[in-house]
């Protein structure tokens, strides 16, 4: 780095202290600075397309979008972004992939990358910069971007899943904390379906919130879709006994939840038709930007995942990998925006913007304020390190992320809770359909 490029990054980086924020001219003053000192130099004429998962708090994306004018100012690089729902993105992603067109990076869920590994652009380059500035990666982190010896992708952050519910409702069930354990959740559910103030989670197709709870049933109760060799181990003792206790918490959920997709519960949460669900920060977040939900906002909070049978926690919560793929004809600019999106100086504001629904996988970023700012916020902070890996005890491989796509636990699951099948049966056709991919 040249003593120029040395003085105009110190500049940049004076003018964000003094503003507090990283916003306006400090924002593009320093994305310049950076620009000129980063090791990946965009090639002439670069434009990229991005297709990312849609937005749950509309501050994050505020803040994105700026993270990108900046960008775009700094590079001239003009970045154009569309918003998929989460289900929509691995089959489009897939397609880009076996056509070899379409947008040059994907922004999506869990093993996403592993869906496509050898059309994946090495970033191993930007992994080891990225890890070895900001205090080392966490290892989920890790499993999730690495294929082999290289890194097909970056984990820009996680969504920590974690049990959102009325603090009122917990205490006319006669609690005074969230139920810590299975068998202390299962008979809160049925107290607050008594009381009129029942809860519920996704089991429709939803790619984050239902495959969240239900992996953390099954995972749980001892179940595994595969062992440590990607063996399929599915018909089990502990994976009837999962679902026959998920039987029973939905028994005592709100009905309709089998149709839901991620935006549901949501919606249901804030109008007060539940009182616990699965989620994101991002009910709190929507509740406390509107004034006309103060008493939802006093009167929620988030609690960890209860710990089952083999007395551990078994949480699942939602990785955020990108990607480039290898058809684009703009790789130097690809690994540059995404090493760009990680550098603290903007990575800490966009992490406050997105008010805790985003967890980081860098352990530097340990030390947001946003994570004290309200207490309410801090269980979030621990998502990336407490959340097993899509495959369970198994890879994170192509299998493992086709059987998320496929949705094979989940319709287990929803076979079972909504009497379409009995438990031996919904075994017997996730096994099959399992045994068929990982063979």
């Amino acid at each position: 780095m040249t003593d120029l490029t040395r003085r105009a990054v110190l500049h940049a980086g004076t003018a964000l202290a003094a503003s507090g924020a990283l916003a306006g001219p400090a924002l593009t003053d320093w994305a310049r600075a950076w620009a000129q000192a980063a090791p990946w130099k965009p090639e002439k004429g670069a434009q990229l397309s991005m297709l990312r998962w849609k937005y749950f708090v509309q501050s994050e994306d505020d803040a994105f979008v700026a993270l990108l004018d900046a960008f775009t100012k700094a590079t001239g690089v003009k970045v154009n972004v569309t918003r998929e729902s989460y289900e929509d993105i691995p089959p489009k992603a897939s397609v880009a992939a076996n056509t070899g067109s379409g947008p040059d990076l994907f922004w999506g869920l869990f093993s996403l990358p592993h869906l496509f590994p050898q059309k994946c652009v090495d970033v191993t380059d930007v992994a080891d910069y990225l890890g070895k500035k900001y205090g080392g990666w966490v290892p989920t982190a890790v499993t999730y971007g690495r294929s082999g010896n290289k890194w097909i992708a970056i984990p820009i952050c996680f969504g920590g899943n974690m049990l959102n519910y009325r603090i009122s409702a917990l205490k006319k069930a006669g609690l005074a904390k969230f139920p810590a354990t299975t068998d202390e959740f299962l008979e809160y559910a049925k107290a607050t379906k008594r009381n009129n103030t029942p809860g519920g989670m996704a089991l429709g197709h939803a790619t984050g919130d239902a495959n969240c709870w239900v992996h953390w049933c099954l995972w749980a109760h001892g179940g595994n879709v595969v062992d440590k060799n990607d063996k399929v181990i599915l018909n089990s003792p502990e994976t009837a006994k999962a679902l026959e206790y998920a039987k029973q918490l939905y028994e005592n959920m709100i009905p309709g939840t089998a149709s839901w997709n991620d935006a549901f519960n949501n919606k249901a949460f804030l109008a007060g038709e539940i009182s616990w669900t699965n989620n994101g920060i991002s009910i709190y977040a929507a509740a406390k930007r509107d004034a006309s939900k103060k008493e939802i906002v006093d009167d929620m909070d988030h609690a960890l995942w209860p710990v089952g049978p083999v007395g551990k926690p078994t949480e699942f919560h939602v990785c955020f990998p990108t990607l480039a793929m290898t058809y684009t004809k703009y790789p130097q600019a690809s690994k540059a925006l995404i090493a760009y999106l990680m550098e603290a100086e903007q990575y800490n504001k966009w992490l406050e913007a997105s008010v805790g629904y985003l967890t980081h996988p860098l352990n530097a970023y340990d030390a947001n304020p946003v994570w004290t700012a309200d207490p309410k916020n801090t269980i979030f902070r621990e998502a990336a390190k407490r959340t097993l890996t899509a495959g369970g005890l198994g890879s994170v491989g192509e299998k493992a992320a086709a059987a998320l796509a496929d949705f094979i636990v989940v319709d287990m699951f929803a076979n079972v809770c909504t009497g379409r099948e009995e438990v031996k049966g919904a075994i017997k056709i996730a096994e099959r359909q399992a045994t068929r991919l990982y063979r």
